[in-house]
């Protein structure tokens, strides 16, 4: 597990170097995201050329995440697992994971501004809770080679220092909104990881990670209610937001997953049931509005009441108008009633529980935007901390939207009843 003291300190940007480090020696690796995060497994994905799962504790469950990890086992050489913020921040955090799994944690530790002190932090990532494997530092940011002399200095004896990367413009990835932005949108992504790689390849972190064993867990028995069920699912620039796990769960419960994209193809292929997840439609207001035929293809299938079911920007979508950051307004699908704003603060974030028609599923919400509607929601989600309300869920005939991002393995039958026709 690749984890750190907080966010900023580059754990996506070594995860992926690592995997792509390992991947250019022959192995086949496997890589994971702790949490609920959607940007950066597309990094570790393109880095790794392996789809990047999502190990969430409180979305999938212990036994899970246990699952999965046993599987990626079975083929992969080497398994690499990104943790989220600090190593112990949430419930449940990342030392969390990395104790049920028995991973060891490699922290990575921006050495910006300090020396020695990385020493102090190091040993208090170690210490802090007992039990915790743990694998030692990787310092970033090192600015020099007398800096990364002075950091190892300062290092406990009983801690690996694993050594530093130098501090350079063309190892660093934009961010946007709460992490970094997607793979496909960085400049320059194989030359900026490649510079990481170069420097990885110097130290220890070249070699094979210290080897897991992890017990065997069985798969959960699953109905194939969804046998020979098409179901289109939205993959493009402005809806990318998937869980691997989602697709595979529908796979597994007999769907044909049928992709298409909202901004380049006219018309809808020939489905039963429709999935739009989130992404960033807002960022595409003139390609949308554009594309009449999508609109209103998207439109007959609600009225022939088929199964649609929208998360976050394929609610947005779904409206009558939607508003970017800059105030331009453009024409939706208007499947829904209503219209939406971006805005420049965050307006929803967290754990949330799903009530939807068909049962109770497990997810997460993150959004800058606000929805004003005539509709009438059917219920809300449930915050794991209930500290205010949850998202509203709506439904119009067979179509289910809302911004929540549900997490199908938390309760495949909840899951597979917003596609059943």
């Amino acid at each position: 597990m690749i984890s750190a003291p907080g966010s900023h300190h580059g754990k996506t940007t070594v995860t992926a170097a690592l995997a792509r480090l390992h991947r250019e020696q022959g192995r086949r690796v496997a890589v994971f995201k702790t949490g609920p995060d959607f940007l950066d497994p597309t990094i570790l994905t393109r880095a790794s050329g392996q789809p990047a799962y999502q190990l969430d504790l409180w979305m999938g469950g212990a036994e899970h995440c246990r699952q999965l990890v046993y599987q990626a086992a079975a083929h992969a050489d080497v398994i690499l697992i990104e943790g989220v913020m600090g190593l112990f921040d949430g419930t449940p955090c990342s030392a969390d994971l990395a104790t049920l799994l028995d991973v060891p944690v490699l922290a990575v530790i921006d050495a910006s501004g300090t020396a020695q002190t990385v020493g102090a932090i190091a040993h208090g990532l170690a210490s802090y809770r007992a039990g915790l494997p743990f694998a030692g530092v990787l310092a970033n940011g090192v600015a020099s080679a007398r800096h990364g002399d002075m950091v190892a200095q300062g290092m406990p004896a009983q801690i690996k220092f694993w050594g530093g990367l130098r501090r350079a413009a063309e190892t660093v990835f934009p961010e946007r909104h709460l992490g970094l932005i997607q793979a496909d949108q960085v400049d320059r992504f194989d030359a900026r990881l490649d510079a990481v790689v170069a420097q990885l390849a110097d130290t220890d972190l070249a070699q094979l990670p210290p080897c897991v064993q992890f017990e065997a867990v069985a798969s959960p028995s699953l109905t194939p209610s969804l046998r020979d069920v098409r179901i289109g699912i939205a993959r493009d620039a402005a809806f990318s937001f998937l869980y691997q796990a989602n697709l595979d769960l529908l796979t597994s419960l007999g769907a044909q997953l049928v992709f298409f994209s909202v901004l380049d193809d006219a018309t809808l292929p020939m489905v039963d049931a429709l999935y739009l997840p989130g992404g960033y439609p807002e960022l595409h207001l003139d390609q949308l509005a554009r594309n009449h035929g999508m609109r209103s293809d998207l439109q007959a299938h609600a009225r022939q009441n088929k199964p649609l079911y929208a998360e976050c920007g394929g609610l947005l979508y779904l409206l009558d108008h939607l508003t970017d950051h800059g105030g331009r307004s453009a024409p939706m699908a208007a499947v829904l009633p209503g219209q939406a704003q971006m805005k420049n603060g965050l307006q929803g974030l967290g754990y949330q529980t799903v009530p939807l028609p068909g049962g109770t599923l497990r997810g997460h919400t993150f959004h800058h935007s606000v929805v004003t509607t005539p509709m009438t929601a059917i219920g809300q989600g449930e915050r794991l901390f209930n500290t205010s309300a949850g998202e509203k869920i709506f439904q119009q005939g067979r179509t289910v939207a809302s911004y929540l991002h549900a997490y199908f393995p938390s309760n495949p039958t909840a899951a597979a009843a917003l596609f059943l026709p």
